[in-house]
C-alpha cells in the first residue's frame, strides 16, 4: 500500500511554473534562479510533477490570517 502525500491536508499545493511565468517572476523581482530557496528533485511533494533540475516550483500555502501566500523553490539534484 502506497500513500500519495500530496493528498494530505498538511501538504500545500505544489505546481510546476511554466517558463514564461518563471521569466516574469525573475524580472519582476530582479532575481535569478540561484537566489531562490532550493527543493530536492527527490522531494516526495514534487515527485508526480515531472520536474527536472532548474525548474521552479510554486507552493501555495493557506493561512487564516493572510489568505493564500505563494512561495517559490528551484529544483536541484541531490
Amino acid at each position: 500500500m502506497t500513500i500519495d502525500i500530496t493528498k494530505h491536508q498538511l501538504v500545500p499545493k505544489h505546481s510546476l511554473l511554466a517558463d514564461s511565468k518563471k521569466e516574469k517572476l525573475f524580472s519582476e523581482f530582479n532575481i535569478s534562479s540561484r537566489q531562490l530557496p532550493k527543493i530536492l528533485i527527490s522531494d516526495p511533494a514534487i515527485s508526480n510533477l515531472g520536474a527536472k533540475a532548474g525548474d521552479v516550483i510554486e507552493i501555495e500555502r493557506e493561512s487564516k490570517t493572510s489568505g493564500v501566500t505563494k512561495y517559490y523553490r528551484v529544483v536541484i539534484d541531490e
